[in-house]
């Protein structure tokens, strides 16, 4: 797919890395542990042994995925006022 056969794709243009650690900025490790109960995630987090593990694992991938286009959301109608 080329980029402009994806221009209502949340994610597109967003690397796992990026995704990963803004996530990390907002929520935490420890928040963002209880929101996708992944080890990773809860057992001495980083973003590179995340990366490892959601590169192999596409259903936890899938689930940070979600999390991240879900908080993009919240925030963007926060910020409107919603």
């Amino acid at each position: 797919m080329t980029s402009q056969e994806q221009p209502h794709n949340p994610l597109h243009g967003l690397t796992l890395e990026r995704i990963v650690s803004d996530l990390v900025d907002y929520y935490g490790w420890n928040e963002l542990g209880r929101r996708v109960q992944i080890r990773c995630f809860n057992q001495d987090p980083s973003v590179a042994s995340s990366l490892k593990f959601l590169r192999k694992t596409p259903w936890a991938r899938e689930q940070v995925e979600q999390l991240y286009v879900n908080t993009q959301r919240a925030y963007e109608r926060e910020q409107r006022g919603y």
